[in-house]
């Protein structure tokens, strides 16, 4: 499917990845002079990429897929916000508002996928930054991605916090029915002051919830990642219970969880960010980030404590395959969890000997 039309439409881009990093480098974001506002406060520049699918080392997939780059989700821990210096563009508010748009991804795609040499492995999409993020609605180019794959009897894991999704059921359906499909919704907590703190450009955590049930009553392999549980903020006890429970109750084949990391240029924002929003809390984040990892002990509880709430709740029947890494780090698959590791109980992991 062709991407609809530009409001605005001055001819054809020219300006590529690389050239994107020069002219910033030269010239700040503001020498990206095609870049288009839209309906909200980002700018949008298009540009061609010369290839669609990236070979990646280190993980457990060989290939990542990824429309857009930066994120107008905005989320304040995104481990993905790092990836925009690649482009000369900072990890802060760049991140959120200077969004890059592979306009001609799906013919590229589509030529990758054609090659005899192409051996039908997995793909997982929305490794760097979310393909549902709302720009897609004018794009569209997640969806003709998918239809390639579907085409290309390609397998695919899918990462989003985007309730859009659901657009696209009868394409994922393609895609399972030719290879197979599994679609991860980024639920990191149902907490509503959490939610609207930390994911200031997302749908709520219960739209996408809803968005989990429409893909399962769809036939698909659908469910939930918990990630990232951030210290302070979604990880008591009680905010985990709700959470889990309200994943459940929606349906969701499967469950994974990690706790939040951070790293090179995601750490200095999310710190700038408590210094600007809740400075009192910067030091214990300072001494619990001295590593870009909490200590073991601290994620080990919150692990459990989780897997726990799972065989409690009735939800993680399978593991969260090797796709939800690349979002979230290293996301634990509890699969219906492991009640020994905490003996049986519940512990918060903020009451239980360990001050984050």
């Amino acid at each position: 499917m062709n991407p609809q039309p530009l409001l605005f439409d001055t001819g054809p881009r020219t300006l590529t990845l690389r050239n994107v990093a020069d002219a910033v480098r030269a010239g700040g974001s503001g020498a990206l002079t095609e870049a288009q506002c839209r309906a909200d406060a980002a700018r949008y520049q298009e540009v061609r990429c010369r290839s669609a699918l990236n070979a990646v080392q280190g993980m457990p997939f060989k290939w990542t897929l990824n429309p857009y780059r930066g994120c107008t989700h905005a989320c304040h821990y995104c481990f993905a916000r790092r990836y925009h210096r690649q482009f000369e563009l900072d990890a802060g508010d760049e991140f959120a508002s200077v969004i890059l748009v592979k306009r001609n991804i799906a013919a590229v795609l589509q030529r990758e996928l054609d090659r005899p040499a192409w051996r039908r492995e997995q793909v997982a999409v929305g490794t760097a930054t979310d393909p549902y993020q709302p720009i897609e609605g004018h794009y569209r180019l997640t969806r003709a991605c998918l239809e390639a794959l579907a085409r290309g009897r390609t397998p695919i894991g899918l990462v989003t916090k985007g309730p859009m999704v659901v657009r696209d059921i009868d394409v994922l359906s393609d895609v399972a029915r030719a290879a197979s499909c599994r679609v991860y919704l980024s639920v990191p907590t149902v907490d509503d002051d959490a939610w609207r703190t930390l994911e200031p450009g997302t749908a709520s955590p219960m739209q996408r919830l809803r968005a989990v049930r429409q893909l399962v009553d769809a036939g698909l392999d659908a469910g939930v990642l918990m990630a990232p549980i951030v210290p302070g903020f979604s990880s008591s006890r009680a905010k985990l219970e709700r959470t889990v429970k309200a994943i459940a109750d929606h349906g969701a084949r499967f469950l994974g969880c990690n706790v939040m990391y951070l790293q090179d240029g995601t750490r200095t924002h999310f710190m700038n960010f408590l210094e600007r929003q809740f400075p009192a809390m910067r030091p214990r984040f300072e001494r619990l980030y001295a590593n870009p990892y909490p200590p073991e002990q601290y994620r080990n509880e919150v692990k459990a404590m989780v897997a726990v709430l799972q065989q409690r709740h009735g939800v993680g029947g399978s593991k969260a395959d090797p796709p939800a890494a690349a979002r979230t780090g290293d996301t634990d698959a509890t699969g219906g969890g492991d009640a020994g590791a905490t003996g049986g109980e519940i512990r918060d992991p903020e009451q239980a000997g360990f001050r984050w």
